[in-house]
């Protein structure tokens, strides 16, 4: 008599059902006509541009893998990720973002995503994370992984840098992050769409909430823990 086999249900190699989120149409057209053009296909089920559409998407199609910003109105990707793995835990998140601060790597890794690049990631690299991720490994532009080890092993303090950018709000730490970077008044503003004073007052602002005299010390603060 012989031993029947026991079924196995094939692995899934791909395409991969993936979700973009970003609060810029433009970076997400572009995006997705690189992903559909590659022969490496890859299926941009739905999109999203803060946190209640992207939620809304991602729950209704239930992709492997969210491309995910770290900056979205409503409360960041972070907060993405922990209302979709409420329901859906599943889900698969890379973060891919022009941010390469350390609070945001770590932010991130700590609700739930499997990977951060940054948007200088070439189509190829991105297709290759997407892969990755979705079958349960983790992937870290280089620099960004330093910052996640970093964190295990202590050399950065955490709950510290939480506990000060908790008094932040999130376009004091755009603006914080622009200028510890060396941007000047004029700069920031043009990045960030907003008046001169705009910035002279989110500036202001951050120096009194850090309780800091100037921006050389603000500088320091961020570099120290390496934000910038």
């Amino acid at each position: 008599m012989t031993a029947t086999q026991p079924e196995t249900t094939p692995e899934h190699t791909g395409p991969w059902r993936i979700v973009l989120v970003d609060d810029h149409g433009i970076f997400r057209a572009g995006v997705r006509h690189e992903l559909e053009q590659s022969p490496d296909k890859v299926d941009v089920v739905g999109e999203g541009e803060d946190v209640a559409t992207s939620v809304r998407t991602i729950t209704g199609s239930v992709p492997d893998v969210v491309l995910l910003d770290v900056h979205l109105p409503g409360g960041g990707g972070a907060e993405v990720i922990k209302q979709v793995h409420e329901t859906l835990p599943q889900v698969k998140f890379l973060a891919l973002s022009v941010s390469d601060a350390a609070e945001d790597v770590i932010g991130v890794i700590r609700a739930g995503a499997r990977g951060y690049v940054t948007k200088s990631i070439s189509t190829a690299e991105l297709i290759e994370a997407i892969g990755r991720v979705a079958t349960n490994d983790a992937v870290f532009s280089p620099r960004l992984a330093g910052f996640v080890l970093d964190a295990f092993s202590g050399s950065i303090d955490v709950a510290s840098i939480d506990e000060d950018l908790d008094r932040l709000s999130q376009r004091e730490r755009e603006v914080m992050k622009l200028i510890a970077r060396g941007y000047s008044y004029k700069e920031v503003a043009k990045e960030l769409f907003i008046s001169i004073k705009t910035v002279e007052t989110h500036v202001s602002s951050v120096l009194r909430k850090l309780q800091l005299s100037n921006r050389y010390q603000l500088t320091k603060w961020a570099t120290d823990r390496k934000l910038v």
